[in-house]
């Protein structure tokens, strides 16, 4: 069986998104399986959520590599992401976008589809991240 490939590209004629921790395509060859990791809050196991964004942020994807561990697969693996931030603004867009290239440093981010909600499940839930990968 051929190994499954993920191909993560940004096309000339539309703007460089990677700036801005995401990119346009990612191509997934037929032969892969799909594995849908559910909507990841900032909070481990005790389920207490910290006010800082950026803590949540960090621990959203963890809990996301996690998961994906849990398949045999990392944060390479992942085509695509919904990404949902209570009182979106510039400042948590910094630091989504300096999360990001901590973990794609090589800048060959999912697909990412972001969306500024009023409020999400949990009291105190500020940002929550679903996330498809390939294996």
């Amino acid at each position: 069986m051929e190994k499954p490939t993920l191909e993560i590209t940004n096309p000339a004629g539309i703007y460089d998104p990677r700036p801005h921790g995401y990119s346009h395509i990612a191509s997934v060859s037929a032969n892969s399986s799909l594995v849908f990791v559910a909507g990841q809050g900032g909070s481990r196991t005790d389920g207490v959520l910290n006010d800082d964004f950026r803590t949540q942020v960090s621990i959203v994807f963890e809990n996301i590599a996690l998961a994906l561990k849990s398949k045999k697969l990392t944060m390479a693996n992942i085509a695509k992401l919904t990404t949902l931030v209570v009182d979106y603004d510039e400042a948590k867009h910094e630091i989504l976008i300096e999360e990001s290239n901590k973990i794609w440093p090589d800048q060959k981010f999912p697909v990412n589809t972001l969306i500024p909600v009023q409020r999400l499940a949990l009291s105190g839930m500020l940002i929550e991240i679903d996330a498809t990968a390939i294996g």
